[in-house]
This record gives structure tokens, C-alpha cells and sequence, in this order.
């Protein structure tokens, strides 16, 4: 057997590969985070179906494909870019002549490595692609010297995530039989098993149901896999079982779930959608590196450090019904709370009353501005504040003059016929028109108004896409998502210091295609601000603590309690206020004061921390705590809304050490009592009355 060890430093990810004559290469050693895995009978790392060439034996899965068995090694490089690491491994299957090379990528210092294949037609006839996986390996063997260990599958534990609207980033996690992968005995046939656990995103709203981003834990091996699907589009994973143990694959679009089908001619290359894994010694170590990873991938932004504090008047206030009466007092209100960003919401280029429809030529107003929208623009500069606006770019209302004017072919399409969606039309990026067009309206904009923030909202989903100028409407899909990707790179770098929210429909849309690019999620629609804290303590696993805009929308009707805790759901993150503060009394908006002034203060700190949850992944019925660990200290805020019970918070790192804790917000309310167990390292909290109560902690060892 041939191999080759590549990686880095201690801190960052080594990977080892294995190869024959007789045997594609797959991956057989990993370690990083201080876990380590080995694999004795490494799975082919490149998976490729075609219509000529499938499975083996027959299944639904990403692997066991015929072209990933017959690859065999033909090379390999290394090279250094600045801080990033990169492996380049190429291989060629002679039977259905096709090349592939791996790249894999990663960050020096780093737990965490990114793949995407090149697969090329290297034959004289064309291929129809089917799908192509990104990254295809085993989780390791069950750890040396178990008794009746088997393969170790039974150790394995996913996390896995769902989404929708109102109720996005829902986490579950359970152990691999319990999911869905009961054992059958397919030992005794010989052969693999044919199904496998996966999840796939449907149109263009790529975590509108399952979520790209999922993991495996075994306590027993001290190790955690975590990935995430980079893609702005169709997307599969999937956990399989062989005789051997288990696998995990990651893709782009197939044909299975996405309608995708390319024509690869002789010549032609194919790439892949990005992937990244992170391995650590438990999931939350495994989160941490990714976290890190994502800070050292993103696009570089003055907002990154800045993070300055948004208000937008939708959210429970205006609710897109905006005009220059009802906007300055708000605009008053925010700015005397310490505001830094004041965003217009959906409404403003509207004189129907009635705009979903009509949506497109983003002009403003003249009815809902008298004065112009200029005159509420300039309100909110001369109160110190950036002025922002609503957009939804990627649409065009079928009322909309834009429905007539745009070319035929500036629209997604299925046979022929323009794809409508609750009265939109979607653009299709690929079309010059239609990048004229939305640069000329972002240009405009900022130009006539300086505007500095725009919320892109993203409400229709357009399903399998396009098969105008496309082998496939999968195939069409794909090809608008990059151009889609490659309009907003062009944006920033005409505008390098507008900020970007990606809205999505609440967080319809919330990858890391898009992520690495804008500077902020809105991570829900979610109005009642009960049910928005365990959607804002687990939007840390698919996203940057400081990208996630969790909404605190505090009204004039509520008791402080109240107001506390829907400002406590926005302080651990991006902070995004909302609601009637020029209706509240002077206590309540000093309230509101306090809590930006905190947001502030923490701002440093949440953009180098790391997530963890001390009570454990959230769950709707329970009391629900986020943490932020970061230079030995960490930052927490629970959530209580039923009885007042006490609350236990694990913080095992803190264990046999005397721990400080102090109450960063609200300072003036009545605290809670807390108890440190130093020996088992639990913090428990008593609410200070029943019912509706947070509070934001922050936890240090004593250093006396």
C-alpha cells in the first residue's frame, strides 16, 4: 500500500491517504483538535455518477459508485498560499475516461479542511454527470483493544438540523441507529448496505428545510466530525453504513434531489461545490474549529470589526407599511438609544399600498415621502446614524414594468415558460441584462442617497431552476447560483465598505456561500419573542456569532422583565433592534439604552469567541442558554419562560476552579441567585420570579 501524510501544525488538520494498483485513494488517518482516527479500510475519496456508469451495487447513495472504484492515483502537489495550506490529488479511471483531482485546502493553525473535485473528461465521447461528490470517507474504526466493539457504528451519534419559516435552526441530536440505520445484518449478504441518513436542500432557499451544515460524535473514539455544504443551492449530504463502519459523503446537486444532469464533452471540466470539515474531540470543539475557519475565509470588511448596532422598523413596528410620519420619531428613538445603522424596511418604493406584486424598479415613494425619501434619508444622518434600505434583488413582481421590459431570457424558465412564485418572476444572474440592471439600482442608491446598509430579503423559491441554456434545470440552477455568488463579489468591490444583511425570508438562505460574503444573517421572521431564543442560541452552528442578527424587538406594552428578555435575545450576536421605542416610557427606552451600551462593550469579545451551550442544544419546551467562550472567561445568557425552576448550566472546563460571575445585563432588574459546583462543575441560576425572564452573565475563573 502507497501513502501520503499532509497537514500542518499541531493546532491544524493532518490527513493521511492510501492507495494501490488495485485501489482508489481514500482516506485513512485524521487528526486534529486533539482527536485522532484511523480507518483500515479506507472508502474511495472521489464519487462520481454518471448516466453511463452508476452504482455497485445498485443504491441511492453518493458512493459505492462504479467511477469512484475504478479511479486510480496519478499524482499529487503541495503548495503554500500566505497562511493556507493546499493538496492537490489527482486520479484517473481509464474505463470511463475520466480524471478527477481533489483539492483540499486548509488553514494553517486551523482544525478544519475545505474540498471541492475537478473532474474532467479526458475521453473522446461525452459524459452525462449525475452527481459528484465534494468529500466521501469512513469516521474511523472502533477504537483498539474494545471487547465486541465491531465496527464502532453503534458509538456514532448525528447532529442534524431542519429549518423553516418562524422556526429555523431546530437541532436534534441521536445516535446513528436511532435516526434511521437499524442494524440488518447485511453482512451475512455480502454486500454494503444500499441506504443511508442524508438531507438535501430543495431550490434556492438552501436551508429552508434540512440544513447543510451536520456532524457525527462518538464518545468512545474522543472524536467529532463537522461539515458544512458551501453552496447557495442544491445541496446532499448523507451518513451510510458499511460492513466496514460508517461513512459520510457531501455534495452539490444530483440528480436524486435536484434534477441535475450535465453533459460533460470531451475536454470539459466539471468543479464541484466547496466543502469543509472540522474534526475535534467532541462536536463543540469540532464547532469551534469551524467557527474559527469561518473567520479566516470570509470576506474581508470593515464591518467584520466594526459591528455597529442596527435598527430596523419592521420587526412587530412598521411591518412594511413605512412613511415619513411614522419613521422620524422612530428614528429619534434609535438614535437617542445609541443606534448606529437605521434601515428602512420593505414598503419604502411603494404608492399602492399593495407591493408584492409590483416589485422591481426599486424607485421611491412619492406618496409615502412627501417630502421625498431624501428628506427621511437626511433625518437619519443628521441623527449619526448610516441610512439603509429594503431590497429583494433577485425578483421581479408580475405587475412590474421590469415583468415586460427585461429580455425573455432574463428570467429562470421550465420549457419554455417564465417560473412564477407568489407573483414574482426570478431573475436569472446569468444574463447581462440583468446584471446591468441590479448594479445600476445598488449604484443608484448609494449615489443618490448614501445609503451604507441594505437588507437583501430573498421570499420566493423558484424550485428546481432553469433549463434555458442548461443540460438540466438542476444544471441551470447551478449555473445561476455562481453567477449569483460572482454579481455579489462584483458589488463589494465597486462598494468595499457597504454592509450586506442576508435576509432570506428569516434565514432561508443562511450557507456559508453567502455567509463568507455579507456581513450579517437575520436569523428569523419569528415574531413572538418567547419562541426566538432557542432559534438564537443554536444559529451559531450554521453561522458566525457575530453575523447573527437575532431580532429584540422590546414594545411600549410590555413589563421590564419582558423587555429584558427580548433584549438579552439579541446581546451574543449581532445586535438588531426593533419595535416602538418612541412609545416607551423614559425607564423602558433607558432599559433599551442599557442593553446597547452592553452590545457594544461586548463587540470585541463576540467576534473572537467560540459557542457552546450549557444546557445542552436548545429545544423549544426547555430553558435555553448560549454561550461564548473567549480568553478563559465566557459570556452567557439564559432564557427562562416557565416556572421560575432553577437552571442548571454544565461548564466542565471551569471545573475545580472558583468561578466569578457577575451579571453583565440588566443591571437594575432584580438578580438571579446562582450556585457554582465547583467539583462537578455546574453553575445552576434561579430566575427572580416565573414566567418570562433572561439574563446575560458573565462567567471568569477567580484568579485570587
Amino acid at each position: 500500500m502507497k501513502t501520503l501524510h499532509w497537514g500542518h501544525d499541531p493546532l491544524g488538520f493532518a490527513l493521511g491517504f492510501a492507495w494501490d494498483d488495485s485501489r482508489p485513494v481514500g482516506l485513512h488517518v485524521a487528526a486534529a483538535g486533539g482527536a485522532s482516527v484511523t480507518i483500515a479500510e479506507p472508502v474511495p475519496f472521489v464519487e462520481v455518477l454518471t448516466v453511463g456508469a452508476g452504482h455497485e451495487p445498485a443504491s441511492d447513495r453518493l458512493d459505492h459508485t462504479q467511477v469512484g472504484r475504478s479511479m486510480r492515483y496519478a499524482g499529487h502537489s503541495e503548495e503554500s498560499d500566505g497562511g493556507l495550506r493546499r493538496l492537490r490529488i489527482t486520479q484517473r479511471d481509464d474505463v470511463h475516461a475520466l480524471e478527477a483531482t481533489i483539492v483540499l485546502e486548509s488553514p494553517i493553525g486551523v482544525g478544519s479542511v475545505r474540498a471541492h473535485v475537478e473532474l474532467e473528461n479526458v475521453g473522446d465521447s461525452p459524459v452525462l454527470l449525475r452527481s459528484v461528490a465534494s468529500w466521501s470517507s469512513a469516521m474511523g474504526d472502533a477504537p483498539a483493544g474494545e471487547e465486541d466493539a465491531g465496527t464502532g457504528f453503534e458509538s456514532w451519534d448525528l447532529l442534524s438540523g431542519t429549518g423553516e419559516w418562524l422556526g429555523e435552526s431546530r437541532w436534534t441530536l441521536r445516535s446513528l441507529r436511532e435516526a434511521g440505520l437499524p442494524g440488518i445484518r447485511e453482512d451475512l449478504t455480502g454486500h454494503d448496505r444500499r441506504t443511508s441518513l442524508g438531507a438535501a436542500s430543495y431550490g434556492t432557499w438552501s436551508t429552508g428545510g434540512s440544513l447543510p451544515v451536520a456532524g457525527v460524535e462518538s464518545t468512545e473514539h474522543g472524536a467529532a466530525w463537522i461539515w458544512q455544504v458551501e453552496h447557495n443551492g442544491g445541496w446532499r449530504w448523507e451518513v451510510g453504513e458499511n460492513r466496514s463502519g460508517g461513512v459520510f459523503a457531501l455534495s452539490g446537486p444530483t440528480d436524486r434531489d435536484h434534477a441535475f444532469l450535465q453533459r460533460l464533452a470531451p475536454g470539459e471540466r466539471f468543479t464541484t461545490v466547496p466543502v469543509t470539515i472540522s474534526l475535534a474531540t467532541d462536536l463543540t470543539a469540532a464547532i469551534a474549529q469551524l467557527t474559527d475557519f469561518r473567520r479566516r475565509t470570509r470576506r474581508a470588511h470593515v464591518d467584520n470589526e466594526r459591528m455597529p448596532v442596527v435598527f430596523n422598523d419592521y420587526m412587530n413596528t412598521l411591518n412594511g407599511d413605512p412613511t415619513t410620519e411614522r419613521l422620524l420619531p422612530l428614528i429619534d428613538a434609535a438614535a437617542a438609544v445609541g443606534a448606529e445603522v437605521f434601515c428602512i424596511d420593505a414598503g419604502w418604493y411603494d404608492d399602492s399600498g399593495s407591493w408584492w406584486g409590483s416589485v422591481g424598479a426599486w424607485e421611491p415613494s412619492t406618496v409615502r415621502f412627501p417630502g421625498g425619501l431624501g428628506e427621511v434619508i437626511e433625518h437619519i444622518r443628521s441623527r449619526g446614524m448610516v441610512p439603509g434600505l429594503w431590497l429583494e434583488p433577485e425578483v421581479v413582481g408580475v405587475r412590474s414594468p421590469l415583468a415586460a421590459r427585461l429580455p425573455a431570457d432574463a428570467f429562470l424558465q421550465r420549457a419554455g415558460e417564465r417560473v412564477e412564485e407568489h407573483e414574482r418572476y426570478h431573475l436569472d444572474l446569468r444574463h447581462p441584462a440583468v446584471v446591468a440592471h441590479l448594479d445600476a439600482v445598488v449604484d443608484r442608491l448609494v449615489a443618490e442617497f448614501g445609503i451604507g446598509f441594505f437588507k437583501f430579503d430573498y421570499n420566493v423559491n423558484p424550485g428546481a431552476g432553469t433549463d434555458l441554456h442548461a443540460d438540466s434545470a438542476g444544471h441551470g440552477l447551478l449555473l445561476h447560483n455562481r453567477a449569483h455568488l460572482a454579481w455579489l463579489d462584483a458589488m463589494h468591490e465597486r462598494h468595499p465598505d457597504l454592509i450586506i444583511e442576508n435576509c432570506s425570508s428569516g434565514a432561508m438562505r443562511m450557507d456559508f456561500a453567502m455567509l463568507s460574503r455579507l456581513q450579517m444573517q437575520s436569523t428569523s421572521d419569528q415574531q413572538d419573542y418567547r419562541l426566538y431564543p432557542p432559534i438564537a442560541s443554536a444559529a451559531p452552528v450554521s453561522m458566525l456569532p457575530e453575523q447573527a442578527a437575532n431580532w429584540a424587538y422590546p414594545q411600549p406594552e410590555m413589563d421590564d422583565e419582558e423587555v429584558a428578555f427580548c433584549l438579552v435575545t439579541g446581546l451574543l450576536g449581532r445586535f438588531y433592534l426593533s419595535g416602538y421605542l418612541n412609545r416607551m416610557s423614559p425607564a423602558q427606552r433607558d432599559l433599551v439604552g442599557e442593553a446597547v451600551d452592553t452590545a457594544k462593550r461586548l463587540r470585541d469579545t463576540i467576534r473572537r469567541s467560540a459557542p457552546f451551550w450549557p444546557a445542552g442544544i436548545p429545544a423549544s419546551e426547555a430553558p435555553v442558554a448560549l454561550g461564548l467562550a473567549d480568553d478563559g472567561g465566557a459570556l452567557v445568557s439564559v432564557w427562562s419562560r416557565d416556572g421560575g425552576d432553577p437552571i442548571d448550566l454544565e461548564l466542565p472546563h471551569y471545573r475545580d476552579r472558583d468561578l466569578v460571575v457577575e451579571t453583565l445585563f440588566p443591571a437594575g432588574l432584580e438578580p438571579w441567585t446562582t450556585d457554582w459546583n465547583r467539583e462537578e462543575g455546574r453553575l445552576t441560576v434561579r430566575p427572580a420570579r416565573a414566567g418570562t425572564t433572561a439574563r446575560t452573565f458573565r462567567v471568569v475563573p477567580r484568579t485570587e
